[in-house]
């Protein structure tokens, strides 16, 4: 469950990475999200999103089992240590894999939003070159023609304004990106920590159960 989850992370992390830097690649997964949100994809998406959040809340229900556990009875199980590492690990690893995917789909949102925008914007100033160019006639035509320009000035003073809101959002996206990256690499030593504790500890089993099994023989003779 614990290397599916990295293998997920890693995954999330590299698909962030992608929509950062600007290439090839970056088409083509904006490709495969576009068509993944079309006809079933959403709801296959937050169905799976919702199990593993339910997976996630069942893992910290079991954390706090475990902690009442030791409340009550006042004594530390080395086996409960092993399962609450294990436990708080998973359910840490599910709540971060879910925060990513928000993530990318925010970024990718975000790049479609720009898109969008920059075609707009190219739509309206041809149109207004054109207007420019076709300046000729009477006066009142004249008159039409500034007067329909001014309002595509406008709106593209709009579009420019909401497309710089955008390309900041867009920045504020790839610095928490970067964020992710350092704290998934505390995550990475965070599981190299438990994995040896979790050796320790099965060690520290193991020779219990010798103790245990050598006074039994004892008792026996």
């Amino acid at each position: 469950m614990i290397h599916l989850l990295f293998t997920l992370i890693f995954a999330e992390m590299a698909l962030i990475v992608i929509f950062v830097f600007k290439t090839p690649f970056r088409k083509l997964v904006i490709m495969g999200l576009d068509r993944a949100k079309r006809g079933r994809g959403p709801i296959v998406m937050k169905t799976v999103g919702g199990t593993v959040f339910v997976v996630m809340l069942s893992t910290v229900y079991n954390v706090a089992t475990i902690r009442r556990r030791w409340i009550e009875e006042g004594d530390v199980n080395p086996t409960d240590q092993v399962l609450l590492s294990t436990h708080l690990l998973e359910a840490s690893l599910m709540g971060f894999s879910l925060f990513l995917a928000l993530m990318i789909d925010r970024l990718h949102h975000y790049i479609r939003e720009l898109r969008i925008r920059r075609k707009n914007i190219e739509a309206v100033k041809k149109q207004n070159r054109a207007f420019e160019d076709g300046k000729s006639g009477g006066l009142e035509e004249i008159k039409t023609l500034e007067e329909k320009m001014t309002i595509l000035k406008a709106k593209v003073h709009q579009l420019e304004s909401e497309l710089e809101a955008k390309t900041e959002e867009a920045h504020t996206a790839e610095t928490n990106a970067g964020a992710l990256k350092k704290q998934s690499e505390g995550f990475l030593l965070e599981y190299d920590r438990l994995l040896e504790e979790n050796e320790n500890l099965r060690n520290h089993l193991q020779s219990l159960d010798r103790r245990f099994s050598h006074s039994n023989g004892k008792k026996v003779t």
